[in-house]
């Protein structure tokens, strides 16, 4: 058994687009809601928490709603095409009005808007990998995808230093050039994927048959379309999992969402050069995605995750007791580059092996109500802690509940990758259809 690249890389377009979007939003539109707007970190926190209470329930919803949904272009296209057309009218409104400072309920109200947008097709998009790739090998495809996610997100920062200067007069930053980059890789980038990848037809004859191949079957009865009810052992490592989601987002979404400020408050740098550490976090991964696909399919998911999540949390810290930048900071993002891409690679895929086939959408919608639960409580908690504590409370808060998720994951007992074993030597060495 082995994994078509090439399809793999092209169903990964359509989350290399979310995370274009989602790498500019994490980082400008905290500083746009701060020197346009002039709110507080608190205040900040909340609305940057919109798109994570948004996504509570839109994720779940749209996931299970593509489950069920039948048209000539397949189940989730759908979605993909209708989120991306939205998200992208919505986003140029949005820097429309980002250096007005007197149209914030505006803002707010386009913002909320794209929010929805993008969440149409989060799930839809992210359950194209699983619909088409049988269980022992979503692992390694699930590191495709996060690859592809990563380019997009190393694209949004080039561009984020490129496009984006601060005036030294002390006006406001000119967005549009920057968005309108965002808007063309969006674009192009969906585009590519429905004229490259026909869901209905193989989704009719390699779902099928990854459904009927698969060795990795839990106990539940997980890949039978059946409607068979979760065991207790599988539904409790479930929970455990979904709470370690929580956890782990909890912390990293602190230190990125908070980290653009965090340099200038307390290292004192400006002009976008926190833009450095993140791109070399993300490069990090970039290399880290693929031989975290192997190494999890001899190790386990469930040991490559306790590895990544304890490395994390060392870097976290560390960081705590950093008074001022230096080039350990990038040996520093570089290792929680590679631990959080030891996460994602192998925790979506251990969510989905512990599922059937016909309810991915719903799991997929599951996993991103815990990690985006994580990210509706830490904005604002941090966010807190920063503005009424100090900026240095941010790496401390980030190892604390990295560590716990260290500890929820050890009792998770289910949704581990089981190798097939190759028929023959030389069966090793395939790498593509």
């Amino acid at each position: 058994m082995k994994l078509n690249y090439r399809r793999t890389i092209l169903v990964g377009l359509a989350f290399l687009s979310i995370c274009v979007f989602w790498q500019f939003y994490d980082n400008e539109i905290p500083k746009i809601l701060k020197n346009t707007f002039h709110l507080g970190e608190t205040w900040t926190g909340v609305i940057m928490a919109l798109d994570n209470v948004l996504a509570l329930f839109l994720l779940p919803f749209f996931g299970a709603l593509s489950d069920k949904t039948h048209t000539g272009i397949g189940k989730r296209m759908p979605y993909i095409l209708l989120g991306t057309a939205l998200s992208v009218i919505f986003l140029m409104l949005l820097i429309g009005v980002a250096n007005r400072p007197g149209r914030l309920a505006l803002f707010i109200v386009i913002l909320l808007c794209l929010l929805v947008s993008m969440g149409i097709y989060r799930s839809p998009a992210v359950s194209l990998m699983p619909d088409l790739t049988p269980a022992p090998l979503r692992s390694k495809a699930n590191a495709v995808i996060n690859l592809m996610g990563t380019v997009g997100a190393i694209y949004t920062l080039i561009m984020i230093k490129v496009l984006l200067k601060e005036p030294a007069d002390g006006s406001l930053a000119d967005y549009m050039p920057l968005a309108l980059s965002i808007v063309v890789c969006m674009v192009i980038t969906v585009c590519v994927l429905y004229l490259t990848i026909s869901e209905k037809k193989l989704g009719l004859k390699d779902g099928m048959a990854a459904a009927q191949a698969d060795t990795g079957k839990e106990e539940n009865g997980a890949e039978s379309t059946e409607s068979v009810p979760m065991s207790a052992p599988v539904k409790k490592s479930m929970i455990f999992l979904l709470i370690s989601v929580f956890l782990w987002f909890t912390a990293y979404n602190a230190v990125t969402t908070a980290f653009s400020r965090y340099v200038e408050q307390v290292w004192d740098l400006h002009n976008g050069a926190y833009a450095d550490c993140l791109m070399v976090a993300t490069i990090a991964a970039v290399l880290s995605y693929i031989p975290i696909g192997q190494i999890s399919s001899h190790i386990g998911r469930k040991k490559t995750i306790l590895i990544g999540v304890a490395l994390m949390s060392i870097c976290y810290l560390a960081g705590s007791f950093v008074p001022h930048f230096s080039f350990g900071i990038n040996i520093m993002f570089a290792v929680i580059g590679f631990g959080w891409a030891a996460i994602n690679v192998n925790s979506y895929p251990m969510v989905v092996e512990m599922s059937k086939a016909g309810d991915i959408g719903k799991f997929t919608g599951t996993y991103y109500t815990f990690s985006m639960a994580a990210q509706v409580f830490t904005p604002i908690f941090s966010g807190f802690l920063l503005e009424y504590v100090s900026y240095r409370t941010l790496f401390p808060y980030a190892f604390v509940f990295s560590t716990l998720a260290f500890i929820t994951m050890l009792m998770v007992h289910h949704g581990d990758s089981r190798p097939v074993p190759a028929k023959s030597r030389l069966e090793n060495f395939d790498v593509d259809d």
